[in-house]
């Protein structure tokens, strides 16, 4: 089945042809670990971890690369304001990253390089830029000349002011040129530091990715995945590094991109209370419901995460378990996915239209009462959930690891009919606590939170009308 994706460089979706046959290079721009990984890291995860999987069920011998930035101001400024070094740091968020994405059944990737182990790799890089004229030192600094490449910029697609303005870097009175970006810049005493031709100093962000891709893939390889904020500068920037470095050579040959996710909305950020970190969201649903919530838009459009979207997800996770669960009996057939699902995930990885016909599939089974057909639809069943990264586990750990997390005020019922899955309805006591919780918030003009609250009350079938004589409800 040919496999179509969205090209950001051509912008068009193109058919994927792999620069050597059978194989496949994909390197996709990993965390920054100096805090714990919020809702935002993790889509990239999920979306490339589905690409992953779909790369290999279609045969191609993949090597998947995600890095870990372990060196950039801001791990500096977070070790200092938590008064412990930089490596334990970087150590314990680490960690903390792998165990949030294994949560969410994200795989581990073939390869994951570090900055700091890349180090000499960089040094060798700059200097080869300084050699063929597209960078220069300055004051300590060495930066990168964007006048020395004609089609900087293309990746993007921005002008020159945009540029500029979406840099978001300072204008320093060193630089040849405003857009001009850092390659190496110094360290103080009490910075991590190496030394290199230029000074002691540290790199900057996008010569870490340069680097760390070639090391692991080549010189040129086929996809190069991130988030969108990452087009500019992140991404123009390793193309300028990269290709220059290389005199013209190809850098990355398709580019990948996933859409920015808000929360209720708006975009995220702790000021209106809507910052939610991955491990947030695993105390309310299960590591499946958040992945799910995640794949049910498509990986190119913005998600906007609320807390009735992931109950939706956890209500339709649960329901395919409790099918599982009712069939348990039955001998799973070859596990092989569904030809439409497969096709779906080609088709630019539409995880949305994929999910629909697994979803088919469960009520297929639902109502098949053909012994050999229950075997054949419960393996594809099966097999098309794992494609996604979803229905891993047996329906007895999942219920077990469902029922220890404080999703509703009341326990969720295992089985209610042969259809649906449903919860018990929520008492009145809670809607009222719940309501007045509400109304406080709209005191305090904190209505991110005002509308949080209804939206899971509303996730509970309740709906709320406000009028002169205060707020009612009813039951959907």
């Amino acid at each position: 089945m040919t496999l179509y994706l969205y090209n950001t460089a051509h912008r068009k979706k193109e058919e994927f042809v792999p620069m050597v046959p059978g194989k496949v290079g994909m390197y996709v721009c990993g965390p920054t670990v100096y805090d714990f990984a919020h809702i935002g890291n993790a889509r990239p995860v999920v979306v490339f971890d589905v690409l992953a999987r779909l790369l290999r069920h279609l045969g191609y011998d993949l090597t998947y690369v995600r890095n870990i930035t372990d060196v950039e101001d801001k791990i500096i400024e977070a070790a200092a304001r938590n008064g412990e070094s930089i490596e334990a740091l970087t150590t314990r968020t680490t960690e903390a990253y792998h165990e949030d994405m294994a949560a969410l059944n994200a795989l581990p990737p073939d390869l994951e390089p570090r900055a700091t182990q890349h180090i000499d790799g960089m040094i060798r890089m700059i200097a080869k830029l300084i050699e063929k004229g597209h960078a220069y030192e300055a004051e300590g600094h060495v930066l990168f000349d964007v006048t020395s490449m004609a089609d900087y910029g293309k990746l993007s697609g921005r002008n020159r002011e945009e540029m500029i303005e979406g840099a978001r870097v300072e204008v320093a009175p060193y630089k040849k040129d405003p857009a001009d970006f850092v390659l190496w810049k110094p360290s103080t005493s009490d910075m991590p530091g190496w030394d290199s031709p230029f000074g002691r100093g540290r790199p900057g962000w996008h010569i870490e990715c340069s680097v760390m891709s070639e090391a692991t893939l080549g010189v040129t390889f086929d996809i190069h995945g991130g988030g969108r904020d990452l087009i500019f500068p992140h991404h123009e920037n390793e193309v300028a590094q990269s290709c220059c470095a290389h005199d013209g050579a190809p850098f990355a040959r398709y580019w990948v991109h996933n859409g920015f996710l808000m929360v209720n909305g708006k975009k995220m950020s702790k000021s209106l209370g809507n910052f939610r970190t991955v491990q947030d969201v695993l105390m309310d649903a299960t590591g499946e419901a958040v992945r799910l919530c995640m794949l049910k838009t498509h990986y190119r459009k913005p998600l906007n995460w609320t807390d009735y979207g992931l109950d939706q997800a956890s209500t339709e996770i649960s329901k395919l378990y409790v099918i599982l669960k009712d069939f348990d009996q039955v001998d799973k057939g070859p596990l092989k996915p569904n030809p439409d699902v497969v096709r779906a995930l080609c088709n630019d990885l539409d995880t949305h239209a994929a999910f629909l016909k697994i979803q088919d599939l469960g009520k297929q089974l639902r109502h098949e009462t053909n012994k050999a057909e229950q075997s054949r639809i419960k393996g594809q069943l099966i097999a098309s959930g794992q494609l996604m990264g979803l229905l891993e586990q047996t329906w007895q750990d999942y219920f077990q690891k469902r029922d220890t997390l404080r999703l509703y005020e009341n326990a969720w019922e295992v089985r209610i009919s042969d259809e649906e899955f449903t919860i018990k309805p929520i008492p009145e006591p809670s809607i009222q606590n719940l309501i007045e919780q509400r109304n406080k918030a709209k005191a305090e003009k904190n209505y991110p939170k005002a509308d949080e609250i209804r939206d899971q009350l509303k996730s509970h079938g309740i709906l709320l009308e406000d009028g002169p004589g205060g707020t009612t409800w009813k039951r959907a």
